[in-house]
């Protein structure tokens, strides 16, 4: 896929091991170079790193570069408790190496959600091309949390997969973002890269259009695998968006995820607010990096999201 290669080196966050993720066009193998390393901190909390895989028998996760049992499924252990998640990993993991190609580290049955305007980028974003500008400063400073259902766990683009933007859509960009994965009590088990491809030209033409600025085929990216760790270790992560256009940087920009507005608990608590989800659920935090408006992405421009270590890289189809 060109103009769409995923770092080679991909640093395991926290001394979980380092892995070498070679390409996406045919199968990819995942090695871990290094013994895993648990670390503990606070409640003796270790972190983890999970993968997903396309296997000959299925998709099948994978921890630290080696094969979970082809049962494991991500869903039956988020619908427990957080410690009952880290010894079920800590107990299957076996010796195996992993290997396949990368897949979006997450379900079917599962549900990403997203949060609006939690950073203050965002919000002078949207005034900016809205018509109703007000209400994108209220929601910025109300109490309640703006949430909205992104995608299924089928539709989501994992490492090295096509993202798209609408042929209806004048105006269209990326949104890197933090992606907390809950469990069925909405506790925070974890984070992925999140890549919330939105059309700003519906969105602003009016706010009552959101689901088909937001909700369309391709227009959510996971991954590349899922970080289990402490909510303590992504207070402060670095996020980076990088896109290029035929081989260029068009645009580049930074925030940190301790310049959200609102805890991560905070977000969490409001999807859960009165809505069950049985086998957990991944909700994107929201963005802080905005192209300036007269960029739009085009087809085969290659966008780079950067969180902590985590490089999730996909192409406009």
């Amino acid at each position: 896929m060109p103009g769409c290669v995923p770092p080679r080196d991909l640093v395991l966050p926290h001394g979980c091991g380092r892995a070498r993720i070679a390409g996406t066009e045919g199968p990819v193998q995942l090695r871990t170079e290094m013994p895993w390393i648990a670390r503990h901190r606070l409640e003796n909390i270790p972190t983890m790193y999970l993968t997903r895989h396309e296997a000959s028998t299925g998709p099948r996760w994978a921890v630290d570069g080696n094969w979970l049992p082809a049962g494991f499924r991500l869903g039956m252990v988020l619908a427990n408790s957080l410690a009952d998640l880290r010894a079920a990993l800590a107990d299957a993991r076996g010796d195996e190496p992993a290997a396949g190609r990368v897949l979006a580290p997450i379900e079917d049955g599962q549900e990403v959600w997203a949060a609006g305007v939690t950073y203050l980028r965002s919000r002078e974003a949207r005034m900016a091309e809205s018509a109703t500008a007000d209400i994108y400063d209220r929601v910025y400073d109300a109490e309640r949390v703006e949430v909205f259902f992104k995608a299924n766990g089928w539709r989501v683009v994992g490492q090295g997969g096509r993202i798209r933007v609408r042929p209806d859509s004048t105006w269209d960009v990326p949104e890197p973002e933090l992606a907390l994965v809950l469990n069925r009590t909405g506790e925070i088990a974890g984070y992925a890269a999140g890549n919330d491809v939105s059309s700003r030209s519906i969105e602003g033409e009016n706010p009552l259009y959101l689901p088909q600025a937001k909700v369309y085929d391709g227009s959510c990216a996971l991954g590349p695998g899922i970080v289990v760790a402490h909510p303590d270790d992504m207070r402060d992560l670095p996020i980076t968006l990088v896109i290029e256009r035929r081989g260029v940087p068009v645009f580049d920009g930074e925030t940190r995820t301790s310049r959200l507005k609102r805890s991560l608990e905070e977000i969490a608590k409001w999807l859960f607010a009165d809505l069950a989800f049985p086998h957990g659920a991944f909700l994107m935090t929201g963005t802080g990096i905005v192209p300036p408006d007269e960029f739009s992405l085009a087809p085969g421009d290659s966008v780079r999201v950067s969180l902590g270590d985590l490089v999730l890289v996909n192409e406009v189809a």
